[in-house]
Order: structure tokens, then sequence, then C-alpha cells
């Protein structure tokens, strides 16, 4: 049985799609599908006609925006610098690092091997410029090497989408008859300049050659990593409990937290056996802190879990999860309130039971009471933000609706008179009714849609009603009342 996530094979067309303004629109391709003359940006419904085969997937781009971030912090085992290259590419600088390699040409296998290793396919090319490393990388052969001299002879058979143009721009020069590289650099420069003077850096042909040609300077930005920040504790001898050291490793782990403006979320404690092993606890905490105390407690029941083998001469403690966190004054005179700590609390239930022990309510994306809220771990991450309509709801919601006897009901109106758990009401006042219709994407075939009433009785007890149906829809038989809240 094949897995989700497999790679299909190289002889199957795959694209991915985004939405775009007349319908899904192609994002990226296999080269299997630009070989059939795929390209990104051309409508899903018209590349179906040239490619009947054509597999298509719809783009996580937030997803692969976040992926090509790690992959540039990976990168840097090759350079020190790296950056990301548009949505689909990585650009080092790899000056004075190719030696390090065995030169260019093993570098760039190297390079291959190791992302291969990933599941990821790459096209290589090493280029005196951004801009000639940049063009020879997407149109050039599958691993390129240019030489500080050969700029002109290897761009000049590349098509002018290779000089970074947008597409307004491609499109004028291929009107021109201009639809390679070499043929922009044919043409006097001073007709181009008359025409582009007054045009951006994607619009201009002169500006993107010249960065391609080394005549403009286009450095290299390198994205800074994050700073780790962890404690340390090396031993003169090798010991069997990390207990005793805890304590001033997490003072001293708080202290760069807070030398940073930081808090953690995530704590890893590692302990470095004599026999090359490494033993590993971790605890997650529901919001982010620097209390030494409290994260020193997480680890109380956690500890007696590292197997010390012949035991350990080195202990490190590690903080994940790093966010930004201020001080907060709760008190008008003053510093903070110690009394009400719910998230330490929190912090130490999960703890001591499990992660999945204390639950806390979140909102979803959905308009049925019963829908609208979920329970997820404490220690969760938060979930997205959901847009919900800000109406009154009860303060009380059942579980589960409870069902009432009508015994008189008002045509299109709520019940003048029902049973609910043995005592029968009389309804005063009413309001309504808020229609809920069934969500069809889950419902079965056949739900019926709800009426909503805020109802008050003659002792003034307000409740939540609902009719669920209506008369002669097609859906059941007579309509039938429930009550699903009640009101302060």
């Amino acid at each position: 049985m094949e897995r989700q996530g497999n790679a299909p094979p190289d002889d199957v067309p795959v694209v991915l799609a985004r939405e775009g303004p007349h319908g899904p629109v192609i994002h990226a391709a296999n080269r299997c599908a630009r070989l059939n003359g795929i390209q990104p940006g051309s409508r899903v419904v018209d590349m179906r006609a040239i490619c009947p085969e054509l597999q298509v997937q719809y783009a996580d781009e937030a997803g692969d925006h976040a992926a090509l971030d790690r992959l540039v912090l990976w990168a840097r085992r090759f350079c020190p610098w790296t950056s990301r290259d548009g949505h689909d590419g990585l650009i080092l600088d790899t000056t004075g690092a190719d030696h390090l390699w065995g030169g260019e040409a093993a570098m760039l296998v190297e390079m291959e091997t190791q992302l291969s290793l990933l599941g990821l396919t790459a096209r290589l090319a090493v280029a005196p410029t951004w801009g000639a490393a940049w063009a020879l990388a997407r149109f050039g052969p599958v691993r390129a090497i240019c030489g500080p001299d050969e700029a002109y002879f290897k761009l000049a058979p590349l098509p002018v989408t290779g000089l970074r143009l947008d597409g307004p721009t491609v499109l004028l020069l291929r009107r021109l008859g201009l639809k390679t590289i070499g043929a922009v650099m044919d043409v006097p420069r001073l007709s181009l300049t008359r025409r582009f003077v007054k045009a951006d850096l994607q619009a201009n042909p002169l500006l993107r050659l010249d960065q391609a040609m080394g005549k403009l300077a286009e450095p290299v930005s390198s994205v800074a990593a994050k700073p780790v920040i962890r404690a340390f504790a090396r031993l003169a001898e090798p010991i069997f409990d990390p207990t005793p050291h805890l304590p001033e490793l997490c003072e001293d782990l708080c202290a760069q937290l807070k030398h940073a403006g930081q808090g953690c979320r995530r704590l890893h404690l590692m302990v470095y056996k004599t026999d090359g092993d490494v033993s590993q606890i971790d605890v997650v905490t529901s919001a982010p802190t620097r209390d030494a105390g409290h994260l020193l407690g997480l680890f109380r029941d956690k500890v007696e879990r590292i197997n010390p083998g012949f035991g350990f001469d080195l202990i490190t403690l590690m903080a994940g999860a790093v966010e930004e966190i201020t001080d907060s004054q709760t008190q008008l005179g003053g510093g903070a309130d110690d009394d009400l700590q719910l998230t330490q609390l929190v912090d130490r239930l999960s703890a001591k039971f499990g992660p999945r022990a204390v639950t806390r309510p979140v909102q979803r994306q959905s308009h049925l009471p019963e829908r609208a809220e979920a329970q997820i771990a404490a220690l969760a991450a938060a979930p997205a933000e959901v847009a919900l309509l800000t109406r009154e709801r009860p303060l009380r919601l059942f579980d589960h609706p409870e069902e009432v006897r009508v015994l008189y009901a008002v045509p299109e109106g709520p019940p003048a008179q029902f049973i609910w758990r043995r005592q029968t009401h009389r309804v005063a006042r009413y309001a309504g009714p808020e229609r809920i219709a069934p969500e069809w994407w889950k419902d079965r075939p056949g739900t019926r849609l709800r009426d909503y009433f805020k109802v008050e009785d003659q002792a003034g007890l307000r409740l939540w009603l609902y009719r669920e149906g209506l008369h002669e829809d097609g859906r059941g038989g007579d309509p039938r009342w429930f009550v699903h809240g009640c009101f302060a």
C-alpha cells in the first residue's frame, strides 16, 4: 500500500496548484510536467487540456516557506553565508569554502548527495554572481559551473526569463524579438536605456544584466540563526543522578532568558554518558516562563526516568520554543500578584499525570453550538484564531440537548406551553427565531435545520429552546423541540 507522502514516479507529471483570480493556477511543476509544456502561472484547466494525465495537488505555501527557512540554516554546513532565494531556491556565498570540499565540482556533488538524503532534488550552479547562478540553476544543465570569464558564453543561450524580470517585461522583450539573454546583450545599450530608464529593478533588463555580469554589486545578506540558550555542568568524574546540579542549571538558564527578554515553553535535559550514549527528558509549560523554581519542580518526577548507564560526566539544559516575554505589573504599588499561578498549576498537574490529563476549551469554526468548542491538551499550542459571529449564547450549555414535550405551539413561533424535566412551563415572552442550517459537508443527508428561541417562563427562568425541522419539510415527521441551555 502506498503511504501518504511518497514521491510520485519521475515519469508522472505532477503540479502544485494555488488559488488564482480565475480558478486554480500552477504554482510549481516537476520535471516531467515541464517537459510536457506545463508552465507555472498557467491555469490548471488549460494545462489539463495539454496534458490529460496531469496530477494536481494543492500547495502548502506557508509550510514550504517554513521548510525553506529551515533549509537555509541546514545549508550552513557548506559555507557561512546562506539566504533564501525567492520561494523555491537558496543562494550560498561559497567564496573561500569550495576548497574544503575538493573544488567546486566536488562541492556540487556533495550538495546534491546531501539534499537527496533529505528526499529533495536540486538543480545546482556555481557562478561569479548571484544573477548568473540564478539563471544557470533554473535554465542551464543540472549541475553548472561558470568561471569568472565565462558568464557571457554561459548565459547567452539561456531564455530572457533568466534575468529575473517580471512577466510584462519578459513579454515585451519577446515581442521585440529578444528571446535570449544573448540577444539582449547584443542590443545597443542606449536603445534599452531610453525605453527602461524609469523602470524599477524587476522591470529593467539593463540593471539585471549588470548584476548577472558583475558590473552591479549584489551581496548575499545572510540570515542570522537564533542563538541557542543552554546551561552546562561539566563534572570531574561520572555520576548517576543529575538532581543536585539541576537548581544551578535552572538558575543559569533563567538568567540567560531574562537577559534576552525571553521565556521558554519547553526544556530539554540531556546527560552525556561515558560510553558515548545520550539520555534526554523533556518538560513542557503552558505559557512562556523563566521562573527557575517552577521549572525545577517540573523535573521532580521525571529525573528517575534517566538511564545513567555507567555514569555521565556532562549535563546540559537547553531552552526550546523560546518566545518574547515581558514582566507585567498586577499590583498598584508595583510588582506582581503571586497568589494566582494558574499556568504553573497546569504545568505541575500535566507533569505529574500526563499531558492529556489537563485540557482546556478552544473555539472552532462552526455555527452549531455543540461543535463550536473543543477540548485540547492544556500544554498544546494555541490553534489559529477563529472568527465567530458574536451572538448571545447561554451561560450554561448542555452537553446533550434535552427533548421537551410541547403542549401547545404557536405557528412559526415557540411553544406556548411545554413540559421539561416533569414540570410544565408557560412561555411569558420570547425572542427569535435564529435559524441554523445543517453543515452539509459534515452532516448526513436529511439532517434538519434548527430554529432557536430565547424564552422566559412564568417564573422568570430563561431557556434556550430550538425546534428541529419544519412541518412538511420532507425530512421526517413533525418537528421536535429541545432545550439546549439556560441563561443567567
